[in-house]
Parts: C-alpha cells; structure tokens; sequence
C-alpha cells in the first residue's frame, strides 16, 4: 500500500488506498455506504478543499488483484470493469437515493456507484 485517501468531504463519495502493483499505482476505490471495491486509475484529492478531478472513474482490469482483494476482504464486492461500466439499474442498488438518480441520471453502475455528486 502506498497511501491511503480518505474523502473527508461532500464529494466524493469514495475513499482510495493507492496500490503499486506490477509497473502501475491501482487505487482501489470503496463506497462510503457500502461494501463495494473497484480498481481504478488514481483520482487526485486534496485533503482540505475536497475533490481536485471529478467525472467518471476510469475502472481497470487487474483479476489476480481484484482475487486477492476478495479473498481478504470477504464482506466486501469486488466488481469488474464489465460491471462498472455497464448500465445501471437502479432496483439493483435500493442504497442510492432516488432523488439523486434523477438528477444526475448515472449511465453506468461505475458513474452511480462512484462520482462526485454533491
């Protein structure tokens, strides 16, 4: 583990341990109200004005990672980039509020999951 952030603000609503792993950094992104990991590029967050980058996550395929992640982690989902990134369905995810779906109208499971919305 090379650092952990943990989003102290309104946004965004995940935290991120940075991982080196082979010649890469993977954060590894979990929801604040849930059990729910995802690997992904790093996103920049300054710890005293909240969130630097926002929009999408860009989710990364990393299998022996996300393995040893659910292997030690057996609480937690480990979802896959094909997950992230494909359509979201709200009675599949009864946590997210209703009125924030409406508003920000998420295109994927990855944009309701994880995002920046205030």
């Amino acid at each position: 583990m090379i650092e952990f952030r943990l989003a102290g603000h309104v946004t965004p609503n995940f935290h991120q341990g940075l991982i080196a792993y082979r010649e890469r950094t993977v954060a590894v992104a979990c929801t604040r109200d849930s059990a729910v990991l995802a690997l992904a590029e790093p996103r920049t967050i300054d710890f005293v004005d909240g969130a630097v980058e926002s929009g999408p996550l860009t989710f990364v395929d990393a299998p022996e990672l996300m393995a040893v992640l659910a292997t030690l982690l057996p609480k937690s989902r480990v979802l896959t980039p094909s997950e992230l990134n494909g359509p979201f369905d709200a009675t599949a995810w009864p946590h997210i509020s209703s009125n924030d779906i409406r508003y920000w109208r998420p295109g994927t499971l990855g944009e309701a999951l994880f995002n920046y919305w205030d």
